[in-house]
């Protein structure tokens, strides 16, 4: 009789420990898919999801929020020339950069491609701060790419939100600053004034789309300047 009650209980035993390891692994998975929902698996920054639910809670707590759009230049020309691999390697490194950007920078993401953001918990200057940081800190020192080092830069534009505006809408004002930071030429910065930034932005297409003008902002400027902005790393 003892022992098929020494057997019944290391059955029973077996059968919890099993219970507690398959326990462990789904919610292991379940980490790791919640993680995967909101992170960017080649940089490890969050994606485009986290940033629109940052947004989402920032406005409508009526947070000062300011938004900063890089678009790295030349990018494909990378791929072309290195492949896919480094290219990420490229994308990874400036992700590990903007992240390093210190606070009123509440949030580096990517977005998709070579687009990345910064959200920042601050009004208009803290936010061309930002942006200029940005600018600097991507440009400053080479990247180590298929055992070459070379230079990457960025054209960057920024917006802050105004009364009642959207997440979508201060994506799309930082979006067209950027493309007007492009039309000035590479390394440079654009911001949209902020009285005029919800009045720019409408429904209209991306920056990509965009054949023309969409409304003044301030002059873009090429950031070789000696300011500096406390960054990480």
């Amino acid at each position: 009789m003892q022992t098929w009650q020494d057997l019944a209980i290391v059955t029973l035993t077996a059968t919890l420990i099993v219970a507690v390891v398959v326990i462990a692994w789904q919610h292991k998975k379940l980490i790791q898919t919640r993680y995967l929902a909101d992170h960017d698996v080649t940089t490890g920054l969050p994606n485009r999801r986290a940033v629109t639910a940052y947004l989402r809670t920032a406005l409508r707590k009526g947070r000062a929020t300011g938004l900063v759009m890089v678009d790295l230049d030349r990018f494909k020309s990378i791929n072309d020339t290195y492949g896919h691999e480094n290219g990420n390697d490229v994308l990874a490194e400036v992700g590990r950069r903007l992240a390093g950007i210190t606070a009123p920078a509440a949030l580096a993401a990517r977005l998709s491609g070579d687009e990345f953001v910064l959200l920042i918990d601050g009004g208009h200057d803290q936010t061309a701060a930002v942006a200029h940081a940005a600018s600097r800190i991507i440009a400053r020192t080479a990247v180590r790419v298929g055992g070459r080092e070379i230079r990457v830069s960025a054209s960057v534009g920024f917006a802050t939100a105004t009364l009642g505006i959207s997440g979508r809408e201060l994506l799309r004002a930082a979006d067209i600053a950027m493309y007007h930071a492009k039309r000035y030429g590479r390394a440079t910065v654009y911001g949209m004034p902020p009285s005029t930034e919800q009045p720019a932005i409408g429904h209209g297409p991306r920056h990509r789309d965009l054949r023309r003008d969409t409304g003044d902002g301030y002059p873009a400027t090429s950031l070789r300047t000696d300011e500096e902005y406390p960054s990480r790393g």
